[in-house]
């Protein structure tokens, strides 16, 4: 399915069938869509990670039509995505979590009683959400009230709820969350962790598996509370468990995200397990494949989100066209994008261009071939965010694995990304046409070549053997 404003995506052209949903919105009408499925005879629908990934009404509603939602059920959708009730749910199952309140907060002065409580500094967070939506860090009494109002108003406007939770705030902790597949069977394993400690804004930036905070036992005791909670509470399909690691290395459930997450693709680099097909066989009943013992994690894998944001102007949103965009590659390399040349980033959507993943036998390796893929990552027509991850690469506390979800603040890198000189394009725009027309005559040339020799040369080669014979021929 695709909406008004992307009738030109790389999705749409590479579909065999495609749906007009009308209006970006529409992504958001649950009707609307489960018709649409009906009408063109589906049996499944998968929500992404985005949108009505984790709408507990979107997934009834499936239910009720015969339409197989590839995730867990919507009564547990409903039960974790209130985040006071998954508080309540994993309490039970003898999980730690953070000090707060255990129910909804009625009003600001209830708010500003159980913040007394708990003692300063306190975050409120939307009951509903997640992404950083609806979160208000407070650090005094005075401004409890202003952050209990405007968290509710930007949870009402992102997840159509206004409710809201306060609890104690960790001051400089590491955020850890496990993945894990559940069948229906009661089997469930985890396949490691990820460390999405370099935040903005609650926002994840940069994630790695597995996390330089944690030791083996601690790893293993967090993915044994992990395994338990799920147990515990019946869930079933792919799902990720998400905890705090104070400094000393207590830690404390946060939430559970009931869909596959954007930095799934990081798991999958060092376990070799491909998430989303797992998650479509949990989906049709399949029994799980994997025994926790089966699950190996090898080697360090990194991933950079690659925005269209202006990094010198506060991670300003940048839509616009792509006039140049070339990937990196080589070993170890992933790039998870629907992005090209000629490619709009619309207003309307996440400003995700890219998701870069390298992968290395050891976290040195995999940080190494991180900044040489950045560097070599051609995007040009929008601004992005790998200014940004380059300087967090270069820094010491980043190098050592010392990152905590202050790392943006305590290293200055808001102040440095506003220093920092623009990169010039790597070509004139003239050289880049010549280069494009030149490589594409010699592969005609070469093909030619090939057919009228009725050789099996691959004609890359015989434009490569050509190109090495016009050495030279760039010059003006």
């Amino acid at each position: 399915i695709h909406s008004d404003e992307e009738r030109d995506s790389l999705a749409l052209k590479c579909a065999d069938r495609s749906y007009n949903i009308g209006k970006s919105k529409s992504y958001l009408d649950i009707r609307k869509i489960v018709k649409i499925a009906k009408q063109g005879n589906c049996d499944a629908i998968h929500p992404g990670y985005g949108f009505l990934s984790e709408n507990p009404k979107f997934a009834k509603l499936c239910e009720r039509k015969g339409i197989t939602f590839i995730g867990t059920s919507s009564r547990m959708i409903k039960k974790l995505g209130d985040k006071v009730e998954a508080k309540k749910s994993m309490l039970k199952a003898g999980v730690p979590v953070i000090e707060g309140v255990r129910e909804d907060l009625r009003s600001k002065r209830h708010a500003l009683s159980v913040a007394r409580r708990i003692g300063f500094p306190v975050i409120i967070k939307a009951s509903s959400g997640g992404g950083g939506k609806g979160m208000r860090i407070v650090a005094k009494e005075d401004d409890i009230f202003n952050a209990y109002g405007s968290a509710k108003k930007e949870a009402l406007n992102a997840f159509g709820d206004d409710a809201v939770y306060i609890e104690r705030y960790l001051e400089e902790p590491s955020h850890i969350e496990f993945q894990i597949l559940a069948d229906k069977y009661g089997n469930v394993v985890h396949l490691g962790e990820r460390d999405c400690s370099v935040q903005r804004r609650h926002q994840k930036l940069i994630e790695e598996s597995p996390s330089p905070a944690l030791s083996k036992e601690l790893r293993e005791i967090l993915g044994t509370a992990a395994v338990n909670a799920v147990k515990a509470i019946g869930y079933e399909g792919a799902g990720t468990v998400e905890f705090l690691l104070d400094k000393s290395k207590n830690f404390y459930f946060i939430e559970m995200n009931t869909r596959i997450q954007v930095e799934h693709g990081v798991t999958e680099m060092v376990t070799n397990v491909d998430l989303v097909k797992e998650q479509i066989k949990l989906a049709e009943g399949a029994k799980l494949a994997y025994k926790q013992e089966d699950i190996k994690v090898e080697g360090h894998a990194i991933e950079c989100r690659i925005n269209a944001e202006d990094t010198s102007n506060d991670f300003a949103p940048c839509p616009g066209t792509i006039i140049n965009y070339l990937p990196p590659g080589g070993p170890g390399i992933r790039i998870s994008s629907s992005c090209h040349a000629g490619h709009t980033i619309l207003p309307h959507f996440d400003s995700l261009i890219a998701l870069l993943i390298c992968h290395g036998k050891t976290r040195q390796e995999a940080i190494l071939r991180m900044k040489r893929s950045l560097d070599e990552f051609v995007i040009e027509g929008v601004k992005t965010t790998i200014p940004f991850h380059r300087l967090v690469l270069s820094k010491r506390q980043f190098l050592k694995g010392r990152v905590t979800t202050s790392f943006i603040e305590n290293n200055y890198i808001m102040q440095e990304l506003k220093n920092l000189k623009p990169k010039k394009d790597i070509l004139p725009k003239d050289k880049k046409v010549l280069i494009v027309t030149t490589a594409v005559s010699q592969y005609l040339a070469g093909k030619q070549q090939a057919s009228n020799n009725k050789s099996k040369i691959n004609p890359w080669v015989m434009a490569a053997r050509q190109e090495s014979m016009n050495e030279g021929s760039f010059e003006e």
